[in-house]
């Protein structure tokens, strides 16, 4: 760097260098009367990469990073704080002030702005007399060389803008260039030269010698230099005088009625700048205005309707003339409301202004466009906007003057259309119609560059505008067209550009470019600059450019000299880029990839031809930002939260996305003191209590630091209906009445139906509203029928699919005349309980059918039988009414009228009655009984019909009554004992005892469910509503047999390993003479084995065991157990069962001792017998003997050894036949407090507590006994019931078939031999399941659980583990019990 540097100075240069670190000064002061004299050089700036703010203005270096810029060095005679003012361009220039070739402060200009960089300063060679331009951004960026004689052409850096003038000092038109040599300026007005030429300054100002007029005409200013001429904007400068008032006469008081609309005219002076207007009264006070009274565009004050204290006279219309300074008050206006003669009549909207329905208008593109809609009518209008083709803008337009106007700022050509302001108030609306047509000045789509050109080289300047109509192109050199130039032919105009070849040294000049349609004109000034100057490359080296993939990448290689370098692209290990079809280098130099991929990332050199000058570049390919889950468009219930979703994938490289949320494209931010809005890193939104105002788009942005994507979505809140209004009845009629309503606001969600609620008179005091009808939602009115002499009110609701709305206000209250009735009472009938009576009652009629005062009921009745006999009638307020002395069920005709003061109602049809009813005289006869041929039990019963004059009032019909007397008598002994037993009990059983009904037309009857093998006894009888009448002869007969039911209490015993032995008793119903039992079993063979089993059958007599031997003790068997009697095999008891092993002693032990004791438990074995054994223990002394334990039983699972010494050794066996296990254990140590005796351990203490709990536990248990003998039925009794509902129904020819639900309930039921019905369930009949657990060191806390033996088969009942209690087991011992088992008795 250092040998660089001094190469440049050796070239007579000085070094500047810009910093990124910029400093905001106010030079207005700082620069007053600094003078300096340093030359004018022009150069192209790169700008730091930091945005930096100026006033109200925010400047980015992408949008200002190619433009040109200058570095300027004023005089000292400079006012600084005026050429501040003048400064106007937009991108920065360097201003330099110091005395000779010292430069002692250094700033960057932006639109009169300085940002003072003292660092400028710092790389200034005193001793150099011309600049070298050094650019520095943060670090070394690029260079330019300049020789000391280049020079600048002309620059306009201050432009004339067209105004009014109304005095000489009003004319100042502005005309500032810099360049070098300094140009000199020159005026033409309206085509021709005017004024001298000017030196130092182009600005234009008046000879206040002149007419003000003569100045009035279209100026451009020229600047000129020896390199060319730059020329301005064509401006017009209009003349006119101050406005001023003509003399008005005095207002006469305009007289108007309350409520009519009125307007008041401005009328201010005419001029070419459009005055603002102020109504205001004689203190200077503004009028208020509102929706009824409002100003228009052209100064008018409208009111809509006018009140009483608009009366005033001092309405004073002011224009303000800004430009003038002028305020010209007009005369006041006076006007005088007065009250209405009439009743004020309610008017329609009537759109005042614009007074045509239909309203065109043009508008510029840029230009803020205003549409007016002025209104009146009573009550107030209010007005709304739309357009018809498409929504207004929600950014760019807006409603003002109480929405008066439509404004739009900015306008574009989108917004050419059709747009409508409607005027509405309850009596209907008027609409009025504007056409907006955009059209456009002229504006720039591609502008000239400035640059310097090489002789030799073709120069094309493209210059290209739009606009509506489109603008005709011109070109000029040097302020003059080029059609009025020396022809030459290496010039020439083409679409526009314009195109010269083989430039020369004279080609440099300034050429203006200029687009003219009837909106205007703008112009641009471009400088060509034919130099030699020595290649450079200006962009930094070793760049990173990072770009999205699928995007476009520009790789840049800007280059400087005369003529234009030219250069190529290399990619790093991959030879010249143009070979690849995707690469293509623009004439800058720059190099563009489209649709860049992975593969296109890497080093790329730019090298300038001819030259050594190379840059590198490092392109980086990123993922793209996407939004995977966009939010939805939601329907939200107002009051509920919602969540939007906007889920994102980023490239991991760009780290720290943000994310933001817009509601209608306003940015919403989450606030810690407002809990509106929840944002989340994932992208979502939680909007909390969610309102109507809450509706609209919600728009998620992602963005990083290359891209950035959105989605939208949508809330749309819904919730009930706002109430309906004006619910207003019309045509009110005698009986009807037509309701209008208005509806309210659906909310969001279709009003579905409308409910009309009506309130009568009789309902007012309780506030009870009833509802009337539901009618669609297109209804608006409804015609409703009343009844007379009624007081109605009305009201309304509506529903959406969220709810019902509010009512409406009520209507007000009509009331109906009064009329006869129109209906009489119905369901007129007898009601007669007594024989000698009749009881006439009837449906009594609702309040609101009475139709007027005085109701009562005409009751008329007669007998059916004489149509001679006259009615007899009376009055009564209502039912029941009783007629006596009637007879017993004599039939009558009654009829009952309503009837009030203004008559009867209509003439009914005579009912027939009856007097009381009494119980029916005859028995039937002819009684007879028909046994069914099957065995179903069932039998019919036929009998002749009674009289109906016996019956004495209404048949409904007969009933058999039945009895059953008991079984037949020639049953077996132990049968007929059995029945004896039970006779006195069963007698009065609800089951012996039946009584059928039948139809009264019916006479016989198909009885079924009696008992089989029984005596029976049976009558019938007729009844009617008074009660049953004498029964018939008694008829016997007997039911024959049937098959028995299921044997009782299947239970099994298990003597060997192949043996079983079964216990049952007698069928609960034998149905008939029992002659023995049928037993079938078989194997239970797994569901997917092959083999079938063999099924095994034996006839039995009649008995109540049987043993079954040669069985596999590996296998489990289904037994099958029928009883048999004459009619057959009967039901089935089905139960599984497999045969006990021989039991053993335990062979582990689990052991928890304690200072005198041990806990001995153990696990019993599965399908084993009980077993007895005993405990041997010993001090672990040579000298010491062994005592021994009672006998314990294997089933028992815990033992407890007590009357141990504290801290001993133990020694302990099991003996057993032939088979002897060991195990050793410690006392423990005796704790803390313990005595060391007393007589709580002496024997005699532990004896009599002992014998005092055995004989509680003997008196508890008497009383549990005697408990349940004392019921209603015996728990036998109830143990038969269950055996018999529970009992399991099989075929003969289906036994031997094993379902796998049969094997799963045998694995969890937890006896060895399980029932396929529930038939003596109890605790005691689950003793095979063990349930014991232990802490970690092994001691017993659990329980255990064994099927106890029932004594009465004398421990036959169960092939469970023998219970310690069974009487097989050996005696225990006599000897004082040594352990808690011993004395309280085992279990």
């Amino acid at each position: 760097m250092e040998t660089e540097m001094e190469s440049h100075q050796s070239m007579d240069s000085f070094v500047i260098n810009i910093w990124t670190e910029w400093q905001l000064t106010d030079l207005v002061d700082k620069f007053k009367d600094k003078q300096g004299d340093i030359a004018l050089q022009l150069l192209t700036v790169l700008l730091p990469t930091a945005p930096y703010r100026l006033e109200r203005r925010v400047f980015r270096p992408s949008s200002l990073e190619m433009r040109r810029a200058f570095i300027d060095v004023k005089p000292i005679a400079t006012n600084m704080a005026e050429y501040l003012m003048r400064s106007t361009t937009e991108y920065p220039f360097v201003l330099m002030l110091g005395e000779g070739h010292q430069c002692s402060q250094a700033f960057v200009i932006i639109n009169g702005a300085a940002l003072e960089q003292p660092s400028l300063l710092a790389a200034v060679d005193p001793g150099l007399r011309l600049p070298l331009l050094f650019l520095f951004v943060g670090r070394i960026v690029a260079y330019i060389q300049i020789p000391h004689d280049f020079k600048q052409p002309p620059v306009i850096t201050s432009q004339p803008v067209s105004h009014t003038a109304f005095s000489p000092d009003d004319i100042n038109l502005n005309c500032e260039a810099s360049g070098d040599p300094k140009p000199t300026f020159r005026w033409v007005k309206d085509g021709k030269q005017f004024g001298e030429r000017l030196l130092d300054s182009g600005t234009l100002t008046a000879d206040k010698t002149e007419e003000l007029s003569f100045y009035q005409g279209s100026y451009r200013c020229y600047a000129s230099n020896e390199l060319g001429t730059a020329v301005t904007n064509l401006v017009d400068l209009i003349t006119e005088s101050i406005p001023t008032l003509a003399k008005e006469k005095g207002q006469k008081q305009h007289l108007f009625e309350e409520g009519a609309s009125a307007m008041l005219p401005c009328n201010p002076p005419k001029s070419s700048v459009t005055p603002k207007i102020h109504w205001m009264d004689n203190n200077w006070r503004h009028i208020p205005l509102s929706e009824r009274v409002t100003t228009a565009l052209n100064g008018n004050l409208y009111f809509a309707n006018l009140m009483l204290n608009d009366s005033r006279g001092d309405y004073t219309c002011n224009a303000h003339y800004s430009n003038a300074s002028v305020i010209l008050p007009k005369e006041p206006i006076a006007i005088k409301v007065t009250p209405s003669n009439s009743v004020v009549k309610n008017r329609r909207p009537q759109i005042k202004q614009p007074a045509k329905a239909m309203h065109s208008y043009t508008t510029l593109k840029g230009q803020t466009l205003k549409l007016e809609c002025i209104p009146d009518g009573l009550p107030t209008p209010s007005v709304h906007w739309e357009r018809k083709d498409s929504p207004l803008s929600p950014t760019r337009a807006t409603e003002l003057n109480f929405n008066r106007w439509l404004q739009i700022e900015n306008v574009s050509e989108e917004d050419d259309g059709e747009y409508t302001c409607t005027a509405r108030n309850s009596q209907g609306s008027d609409t009025h119609s504007y056409t907006v047509a955009v059209e456009a000045a002229p504006y720039w789509t591609k502008k000239p560059e400035n640059h310097l050109y090489a002789p030799g080289e073709t120069i094309r300047l493209d210059c290209q505008a739009d606009g509506i109509p489109t603008p005709n192109i011109t070109w000029s050199i040097n302020g003059v067209p080029v059609t009025e130039t020396d022809l030459d032919r290496r010039r020439r105009v083409s679409s526009g550009s314009l195109i010269l070849t083989d430039v020369e040294y004279g080609d440099t000049a300034v050429y203006q470019c200029e687009a003219t349609n009837k909106h205007g004109h703008i112009l641009i000034n471009t400088h060509v600059h034919v130099v030699e100057l020595p290649p450079q490359i200006l962009t930094e080296d070793k760049l990173v450019y990072r770009v999205l993939a699928g995007t476009t990448a520009e790789l840049k290689c800007r280059t400087f000299g005369s003529p234009r370098p030219n250069v190529y692209w290399e990619v790093l290990d991959s030879g010249l880029a143009l070979s690849n079809a995707k690469m293509s280098q623009m004439i800058s130099g720059n190099l563009q990839i489209s649709n860049v991929s992975e593969e296109e990332s890497g080093i790329y050199n730019c090298s300038v031809i001819d030259s050594n000058l190379t840059i590198s570049a490092e392109l980086q390919i990123m993922n793209r930002t996407k939004i995977v889950a966009p939010p939805q468009d939601l329907q939200v219930i107002r009051g509920k939260d919602t969540l939007l979703h906007c889920k994102f994938r980023v490239d991991q490289q760009l780290k720290y996305p943000t994310i933001q949320w817009k509601k209608n494209g306003q940015k919403i931010s989450a606030s810690a003191n407002d809990d509106k809005y929840t944002d989340y890193t994932d992208g979502s939104l939680k909007v909390t209590d969610v309102q109507m105002q809450d509706s609209g788009v919600y728009s998620c942005e992602i963005s990083t630091e290359l891209d950035s994507v959105n989605a939208s979505g949508s809330i749309t809140v819904q919730d009930k209906p706002d109430a309906p209004a004006s619910v207003v009845m019309t045509e009110k009629k005698q009986r009807s009445v037509t309701l209008s309503w208005t509806a309210g606001s659906e909310n969001n969600s279709p009003v579905s139906e409308v409910v009309i609620e009506m309130m009568e008179d009789e309902n007012a005091a309780e506030g009870m509203w009833k509802e009337y009808e539901r009618v669609s939602q297109d209804v608006k009115h409804l015609e409703i029928h009343l009844q007379p002499y009624c007081k109605y009110s009305f009201r309304v609701r509506a529903v959406n699919a969220i709810g019902t709305s509010d009512a409406s206000p009520p209507s007000e209250p009509y009331s109906t005349p009064a009329a006869k009735p129109d209906v009489n009472p119905e369901n007129v009938k007898s009601v007669s309980t007594d024989p000698n009576n009749m009881i006439i009652t009837w449906k009594e009629l609702d309040r609101r059918q009475f139709n007027g005062p005085g109701f009562k009921y005409n009751v008329s009745w007669r007998q059916a039988s004489d149509k001679v006999l006259h009615w007899k009638t009376s009055l009564v307020s209502g039912p029941p009414f009783v007629v006596n002395n009637t007879g017993t069920f004599v039939p009558f005709e009654i009829k009952v009228v309503a009837v009030n003061d203004l008559g009867a109602g209509p003439e009914p049809v005579a009912e027939i009655g009856h007097s009381g009813e009494d119980t029916p005289q005859d028995a039937p006869s002819g009684v007879k009984v028909e046994l069914a041929s099957n065995k179903s039990g069932a039998i019919t019963v036929r009998w002749n019909p009674v009289s109906i004059e016996s019956v004495r009032g209404h048949l409904l019909g007969y009933k058999i009554h039945l009895r059953r007397k008991g079984p037949r008598n020639h049953v077996h002994r132990w049968l007929e004992k059995r029945s004896l037993v039970s006779k006195n009990r069963e007698h009065d059983r609800e089951d012996d005892r039946r009584v059928v009904k039948v139809s009264a037309n019916k006479v016989e009857e198909v009885v079924s469910g009696l008992h089989f093998y029984s005596n029976y006894t049976l009558t019938v009888v007729a009844f009617n509503s008074k009660g049953e009448g004498p029964h018939s002869e008694p008829h016997h007969f007997s039911t024959p047999e049937g098959d028995p039911g299921p044997p009782s209490h299947l239970t099994f015993d298990s003597p060997s390993e192949t043996e079983i032995t079964l216990h049952w008793e007698a069928p609960h119903k034998p149905n008939g003479v029992m002659t023995g039992y049928l037993l079938q079993y078989h194997e239970i063979v797994d569901k997917n084995s092959s083999r079938q089993p063999v099924v095994e059958s034996i006839d039995l007599p009649i008995v109540t065991d049987y043993t079954v031997g040669r069985l596999n003790p590996q296998s489990r068997y289904l037994f099958n157990l029928r009883a048999l009697n004459s009619a057959g095999p009967g039901h089935a008891i089905i139960k599984e069962c497999e045969t006990m092993l021989d039991g053993e002693p335990p062979s582990n032990l689990f052991i928890k001792v304690d200072a005198k004791s041990v806990n001995l438990s153990w696990v019993p074995g599965d399908r084993q017998r009980n077993v007895a054994f005993r405990f041997r223990f010993q001090r672990n002394m040579s000298s010491s003997e062994w005592d021994e334990s009672e006998q314990v039983n294997s089933s028992q699972a815990f033992y407890q050894l007590q009357g141990l010494h504290p801290e001993t050794s133990y020694h302990l066996q099991i003996l057993s036949g032939n088979k002897t296990h060991e195990w050793t254990f410690q006392t423990n140590k005796p704790a803390m407090g313990e005595m060391a005796s007393g007589f709580a351990t002496q024997g005699w203490f532990i004896g009599l507590i002992s014998a005092v709990v055995l004989l509680l536990l003997v008196l508890l248990i008497l009383c549990f006994i005697k408990r349940s003998k004392g019921g209603k039925y015996s728990v036998k009794e109830k143990e038969e019931g269950q055996a018999e509902s529970g009992a399991r129904t099989i075929k003969e020819d289906a036994f031997g078939e094993y379902s796998d639900n049969e094997d799963k309930r045998s694995i969890i039921q937890p006896s060895i031999c399980e029932s396929k019905r529930s038939s003596n369930d109890s605790l005691a009949d689950y003793g095979d399941s063990v349930d014991i657990q232990f802490n970690e060191d092994g001691s017993f806390i659990g329980q255990y659980s064994g099927r106890r033996d029932q004594q009465s088969r004398g421990g036959h009942d169960s092939s469970g583990a023998t219970s310690p209690m069974n009487p097989n087991m050996p005696p225990p011992s006599m000897s004082f019990p040594n352990s808690v088992t011993g004395i309280l008795g085992p279990n």
